[in-house]
């Protein structure tokens, strides 16, 4: 069953963008090959990281967002793991992610109608001026 993921990666800060080029280009046929598809690749740039990876304290984020099966994915994930230049990686299974946003936004929706009712003019409806409702002599 093929599902959406998102692949980061980040690579050392030291290498040339002629080669982050070919190791997305490996992996992206290594997705391929799984019987995925790669529907973006996006170079992030060079940023700084929260913590020392690796000796390494800036390094170049890289983003692929995926359509694979867990056998290709699997795959992606030992290829990252062996591969020297890439310090650290993330793999997240955004299918579920979407499922679970699109239930906060219908919930959200229901609110803000349950919210947007008219408030009844009238017995029910709070003082004007800035005195409370109740005061006492």
């Amino acid at each position: 069953m093929s599902r959406l993921y998102e692949v980061m990666f980040i690579v050392r800060p030291d290498m040339a963008e002629e080669e982050i080029d070919k190791l997305i280009a490996g992996f992206s046929s290594t997705v391929t090959a799984g019987g995925g598809a790669v529907k973006s690749a996006e170079k992030m740039g060079r940023r700084k990281l929260a913590y020392l990876v690796r000796k390494f304290a800036d390094g170049n984020y890289v983003l692929l967002t995926i359509n694979a099966n867990g056998a290709a994915v699997m795959e992606l994930e030992r290829r990252l793991r062996v591969t020297e230049p890439v310090i650290k990686f993330l793999t997240v299974r955004m299918d579920e992610e979407e499922k679970r946003l699109a239930k906060v936004k219908a919930l959200r929706g229901v609110r803000k109608q349950a919210n947007a009712a008219p408030v009844g003019e009238g017995a029910g409806a709070a003082p004007v001026s800035g005195e409370p409702a109740h005061a006492s002599a």
